[in-house]
């Protein structure tokens, strides 16, 4: 049942001991704001690296060429290594098994492009048609380039929403008009979405095209690649290792590299940098707990400290109450009684201000790699629970010191 008294008796002790209490009471709220506020900040790292790797295909795979830094068989250092469509078509050859979609790419420099009498600044890609799988662009309106395109060396353009909002803005839509690369007219046929504004400053032409219309050869920028989907992030990056290492082997064979010659080429895995990156965010949050665990352990010890001095200031009284029949197990459950007021008003007053930061600025924040800083509301609560019972374990020293004074001692103690 509730007991009135035994609860008045509670909020008395409190105002005798206001500033003992409130600097107790602040020390338990504080370690729970600050366990509460770190979780979500590592909740948040996690939730932006997986914004960033979202932007690509998670299990994408891709490759572009450096300089070679180490003599081997007989060449130099200090050579300029180039990708080509052979390459290209024998990779292809021997992972067909292995890739679910491919494309190469190539970078057009040196072309002008306008839209009427208006100059046009954006980079310009020769890409394949499996290119949408791989870097990710979704489609707003029309279509991306298809293997028609390709074989037909057609002269169509998709560009990004960005450069649709500040060229096109006069026009419904800009399905059906054409933009001049270097006097040769572009028809578009279609709009793209990226995650960034910086994305959609492309336009994607048919990497057929950019090659022979625009003295390309046969020279690649980049190879890249998606693996299919297996059952779970292990094997993912284990797939994703195998294959950048033996697309590495042969692409340092076919340009005479040397196995540990990391300048020559890199080839990069989206799955084994998702690894490196929640390795180090898992490596966080288990700092940040460690950080908050001690904050918190520092409010329980003051929790416990508070309530020896209770017990040595009511000495007198707990002899009294002990002269007059009290078992000893009432006068343990009345030092516990204040030990978990406190530590309970504390610790929900901690959680629900840490809560309501949470959820008012998190979603404001705009921080690279860090997305809505957030934390499970169960997470936090059971964190509250556990809290009260370590503050009711740490009052329980001092109350069965209480329970265990004599009764002519206490009656004595001044």
């Amino acid at each position: 049942m509730f007991d009135i008294e035994r609860w008045q008796e509670i909020f008395d002790t409190i105002r005798k001991n206001k500033l003992r209490t409130f600097l107790t009471g602040l020390s338990v709220a504080s370690g729970i704001f600050i366990l509460v506020i770190l979780l979500g900040f590592g909740q948040g790292m996690q939730n932006g690296i997986e914004h960033e790797f979202k932007q690509d295909a998670t299990t994408s795979v891709w490759a572009w060429p450096g300089v070679t830094s180490k003599e081997f068989k007989g060449l130099n250092p200090g050579r300029r290594i180039q990708f080509n469509n052979g390459n290209f078509e024998t990779a292809s050859s021997m992972f067909r098994e292995t890739v679910e979609y491919e494309s190469p790419r190539i970078f057009v420099r040196g072309v002008t492009v306008n839209y009427g009498k208006e100059a046009l600044v954006y980079s310009i890609q020769g890409v394949g048609a499996e290119f949408q799988f791989i870097e990710g662009p979704k489609m707003m309106q029309g279509r991306f380039i298809n293997i028609q395109d390709e074989n037909a060396t057609g002269k169509v353009a998709i560009i990004g929403n960005k450069i649709k909002k500040d060229v096109f803005n006069e026009v419904e839509s800009p399905i059906g008009e054409f933009i001049d690369i270097s006097g040769i007219p572009f028809k578009i046929v279609g709009v793209f979405k990226e995650m960034e504004d910086r994305e959609e400053e492309r336009i994607y032409i048919p990497i057929t095209t950019a090659q022979r219309v625009f003295n390309g050869g046969d020279r690649l920028n980049s190879l890249s690649y998606t693996l299919p989907e297996v059952e779970n992030f292990e094997q993912a990056v284990a797939q994703a290792v195998k294959f950048k290492n033996d697309l590495r082997s042969y692409l340092q064979q076919a340009h005479t590299v040397a196995p540990d010659d990391n300048g020559a080429m890199e080839v990069w895995s989206a799955m084994e940098e998702a690894k490196r990156y929640y390795g180090i965010t898992g490596n966080m949050k288990l700092f940040f707990w460690f950080v908050g665990v001690c904050t918190i352990i520092a409010g329980v010890v003051s929790v416990s400290n508070i309530m020896l001095i209770v017990v040595k200031e009511r000495t007198r009284e707990i002899g009294i109450r002990k002269a007059l029949g009290a078992k000893p197990w009432s006068i343990v459950g009345m030092i516990l009684h204040e030990s978990i007021f406190v530590t309970a008003i504390s610790g929900f007053s901690g959680l629900i201000f840490s809560m309501g930061l949470l959820e008012l600025v998190g979603p404001n924040i705009e921080v690279d790699y860090v997305l809505n800083p957030s934390v499970s509301f169960q997470v936090a609560f059971t964190t509250v629970l556990v809290l009260i019972l370590a503050g009711t374990l740490a009052g329980f020293v001092p109350a069965w010191r209480a329970a265990k004074v004599q009764v002519i001692e206490s009656l004595r103690d001044e």
